[in-house]
């Protein structure tokens, strides 16, 4: 089985390069391009990031969302390396039950949370 999360944008270029540049830490690469896709693979059993262009810009909330996780507390400087990428930084910290997080969205307003789960002393938060 395999997951496979597709990204409606409508440069796939413009797009590749900042998740790419975006999940750097996890070592994806481009896969497969042939029009309207092209796909990001990382390392199995991470998911796919499929980039399926459209002709229209993104609009309202997304249904669904991608949660990054960089492994570190500091939670600002993520966000602010994303945002020297592209990336607009769309709220301030929150948190609840023991995840803390910001939202962000990529360069097409795709919007996505830079997260860190609770640990082991947090989880009754």
């Amino acid at each position: 089985m395999q997951i496979v999360v597709t990204l409606d944008c409508v440069d796939t270029e413009a797009q590749a390069n900042f998740w790419l540049a975006a999940l750097a830490p996890l070592d994806y690469r481009r896969g497969f391009h042939g029009p309207p896709y092209l796909s990001l693979v990382g390392p199995a059993p991470a998911p796919t990031l499929l980039l399926q262009h459209v002709p229209e810009p993104k609009q309202g909330k997304n249904r669904m969302h991608l949660d990054l996780d960089f492994g570190t507390e500091d939670l600002v400087s993520g966000v602010s390396r994303l945002e020297r990428l592209g990336a607009a930084r769309l709220s301030e910290e929150l948190s609840e039950h023991g995840f803390h997080w910001i939202v962000v969205a990529d360069p097409e307003g795709n919007e996505f949370c830079v997260f860190n789960p609770p640990n082991s002393t947090n989880v009754a938060e």
